[in-house]
């Protein structure tokens, strides 16, 4: 289980400064990034099933002629 974030009691929530350390183009929040992340090993394992399946299916149908 992943612990809960915390921030410092001199730290302004919502400040604009927030995002001082990005860059202008990366600044997208955690959770889109963790969505993102999640598709693409969602779309990596489906393809990796895909290709594990044509090759047995490949190995197969060379045996049967």
């Amino acid at each position: 289980m992943s612990r809960q974030p915390s921030d410092p009691d001199d730290s302004a929530v919502g400040d604009k400064a927030a995002g001082a350390g990005r860059e202008a183009g990366n600044a997208a929040p955690d959770g889109s990034r963790r969505t993102k992340r999640l598709v693409t090993g969602a779309a990596i394992g489906i393809g990796s099933a895909a290709i594990v399946a044509a090759l047995l299916y490949a190995k197969k149908r060379q045996s049967d002629r």
